[in-house]
């Protein structure tokens, strides 16, 4: 394993498993199978609606003594309609909770999106619609400053709640204008990167802010073929670079592909079901992409974005929501 050292001095593990679209029945023994191929860092949020099986895989590993809970790193995300600062630390506290830990390693803003509130005990997690009975059901905002949630965050580190705090789905001036104010600065940003849409300038910026980056999605297409939100075509382990490297290298498309993504300086959280997958997507440590193949494969860059709320928010939960420029 390869690892980002943070501006906060601690070491996020450079290849993770993210639990987004991951069944909950299968999760509790993928999290077993996961530690026991090396993985130690586990990427969760409210709004994946498992993190209670998550969270008994966890305990599972730690009682069985697979490794201390020093060894792993969690990371959770607040949801939408948890952004009023009066809300932060009821939000945290469900997801420790619920993955039955008393500290997150990191805890990032999920979105740049506040929705109005929804509390827990009518329904969780809360998902986009504010109301999925209403004979037409939407979207419905709340006029949160992220700069409120943001104090509330830092709080949460105060608090020994959370070890870091950063931020997911933002882009440059929304940072730029976050570390105007922040007393403490993000630590990670999470972001959709993959050779379809590389986000150079984004990567570039983060660098020199020193704030590590996250790619969620590495593989890109594969993520949302069961959503309808992208084609098999667009597969990018089907491009002739990708399958010529592979070839040399002796290694699968997809390891080629989540090697480019380390190489390149960001961590990574593929998520896969099956075990085989698991100790495939792990095995990238050990050989090097040539200078030439990490350019060709970043020359791939479409600008593709497949997750992107200006789409998705209309067609899925009738309320058009763009949030990129």
């Amino acid at each position: 394993m390869e690892y980002l050292k943070l501006n906060t001095g601690d070491q996020l593990p450079q290849l993770g498993y993210g639990f987004w679209k991951v069944d909950p029945q299968k999760i509790p023994k993928l999290v077993e199978q996961a530690v026991e191929a090396g993985y130690r860092h586990f990427d969760c949020a409210c709004d994946y609606g498992n993190e209670t099986e998550v969270g008994q895989g966890i305990a599972s590993v730690l009682k069985q003594g697979r490794c201390q809970r020093d060894d792993l790193w969690l990371t959770s995300k607040l949801w939408n309609t948890f952004h009023a600062p009066e809300h932060v630390e009821e939000a945290c506290k469900k997801s420790l909770l619920d993955l039955q830990v008393d500290q997150l390693d990191l805890y990032l803003i999920h979105f740049p999106i506040s929705l109005k509130y929804v509390p827990i005990e009518k329904r969780y997690p809360p998902g986009w619609f504010f109301d999925p009975e209403a004979e037409h059901p939407k979207m419905e905002t709340a006029p949160v400053p992220i700069s409120e949630t943001w104090q509330a965050m830092e709080e949460l580190v105060d608090a020994g709640l959370v070890k870091n705090i950063g931020i997911s789905n933002f882009g440059t001036s929304l940072i730029r204008d976050l570390l105007s104010y922040a007393r403490i600065r993000p630590a990670v940003l999470q972001i959709e990167s993959h050779p379809y849409l590389t986000q150079e300038k984004l990567i570039r910026y983060c660098k020199e802010e020193e704030i590590a980056v996250t790619a969620f999605s590495p593989l890109g297409a594969l993520s949302y073929l069961s959503l309808d939100m992208a084609s098999q075509e667009e597969s990018v382990l089907t491009q002739p670079i990708v399958k010529a490297a592979a070839k040399q290298q002796g290694k699968t498309p997809a390891q080629v592909v989540l090697r480019w993504g380390v190489q390149r300086g960001t961590a990574i959280v593929p998520k896969t079901e099956n075990p085989e997958r698991l100790i495939e997507n792990i095995s990238i440590f050990d050989f090097e992409l040539t200078p030439g193949e990490m350019h060709a494969i970043s020359a791939l860059n479409q600008n593709r974005r497949f997750n992107d709320p200006g789409d998705f928010a209309e067609s899925a939960f009738n309320t058009f929501f763009p949030i990129y420029e």
